[in-house]
């Protein structure tokens, strides 16, 4: 049987109105389901009018105007669902599910399930779980000495991936995807003796660490800026009664 990183794949990834969790809104997903290595990916997209305006900040990342949108995007309530939906599909059939930065994605999702669907990803799931790969916390932690940026354009080109079109959903998707995959060869020695569960309760500890690494980095500096040590999904703010 092949190791995790040799064997099915999926990956998730958003575009988005900002980088707020808790207020901003989703305008496009994808999911990228590939068999085996060098096989064909299959991909599911979603065009979403979030209902708000889309800054421009945002649409000069991702090209999606708020024109664009209310012209083809669709209701957020029944996408949600079907997002929601598709990772439950993945996570039924056993697939580790590729999501970089895996916070910020799973955490607008839920939000926006709450937001559009009165429900959540944890009810979606129904007491199942995902089995998340974050390629920015592996390879923060297996080559936690090298200096340099961790986004997808950066991990991509250290790895030698192919990201053609980035910061559409599709395009993004597919390169975390084959990312988790190069990491998963490059440092074999050390990983193909974990399944992909094993590997996913340890980036939980990893990205903690990780978290409070940042957190000192920042009260060091003078910056008052709160770094979230929960992966791969942060939990819901409460309010005051």
């Amino acid at each position: 049987m092949p190791c995790w990183f040799e064997g099915p794949l999926a990956a998730f990834d958003t575009e988005t109105t900002g980088v707020d969790v808790e207020q901003d809104r989703i305008v496009s997903a994808a999911v990228v389901r590939q068999s085996a290595p060098g096989a064909m990916p299959l991909v599911t997209r979603w065009l979403v009018n979030p209902g708000i305006p889309v800054p421009e900040a945002a649409t000069a990342v991702h090209g999606l105007t708020d024109d664009h949108l209310q012209r083809h995007g669709r209701w957020p309530a029944p996408v949600m669902e079907e997002v929601a939906r598709e990772l439950v599909t993945q996570s039924a059939a056993g697939t580790p599910l590729v999501v970089m930065n895996a916070p910020f994605d799973l955490t607008l999702l839920d939000r926006e399930l709450k937001r559009h669907r009165a429900s959540s990803l944890a009810s979606c799931l129904g007491g199942a779980s995902l089995c998340v790969l974050d390629p920015r916390v592996l390879d923060k932690h297996l080559d936690r000495y090298r200096k340099g940026r961790r986004t997808l354009t950066d991990l991509c080109e250290h790895y030698g991936v192919v990201l053609t079109g980035a910061h559409d959903a599709a395009a993004d998707a597919a390169a975390a995807l084959e990312l988790v995959r190069a990491v998963g060869r490059r440092f074999a020695a050390r990983l193909e003796s974990l399944s992909a569960a094993e590997i996913h309760a340890r980036q939980a500890v990893w990205h903690a660490a990780q978290a409070r690494g940042l957190q000192a980095w920042f009260a060091h500096n003078g910056s008052s800026e709160a770094v979230d040590p929960a992966w791969p999904l942060r939990p819901a703010l409460t309010t005051a009664a």
